[in-house]
């Protein structure tokens, strides 16, 4: 017995798959009726993320505290911006992390900001790994 449309759209935990999201490869969900961007980053991608000096950052946040401890390659952020809702772009920007056209705001690959007018970065939603190769968002 799964749960109904409607009850899934009120905030019904989901499950997604990662098998077949590809090393550097994004995929967008929806979850609560929000864009829950799911990304599979590469080595490169990760040690950028690890790199950066906090002191740099306008919302200051480790990658370590966005991901979950020995999954640092999958970065589960909600896909919306922080300044006013808008849909940021995928693999975008100066840090090839997300961008939103809009108004301009940059993100990196750990969903942090890093210009333009968005106060924080994006959120990360509640979730949890069922196994290594599935989540529960929610």
């Amino acid at each position: 017995m799964n749960p109904d449309a409607a009850t899934i759209a009120a905030g019904a935990p989901i499950e997604v798959d990662l098998t077949p999201i590809a090393e550097g490869q994004d995929i967008k969900v929806f979850w609560r009726g929000k864009p829950i961007y799911i990304s599979h980053r590469t080595k490169k991608q990760i040690e950028e993320a690890q790199k950066v000096s906090l002191s740099s950052l306008p919302d200051p946040q480790p990658d370590s505290a966005r991901v979950k401890a020995g999954h640092d390659q999958w970065l589960v952020v909600i896909g919306i911006c922080t300044h006013l809702g808008c849909i940021p772009i995928a693999h975008e920007g100066s840090y090839d992390g997300f961008f939103c056209p809009c108004h301009g705001s940059v993100y990196d690959t750990s969903g942090r900001i890093r210009s333009g007018p968005a106060p924080s970065n994006l959120p990360v939603p509640p979730y949890t790994f069922v196994s290594d190769t599935k989540i529960q968002i929610g």
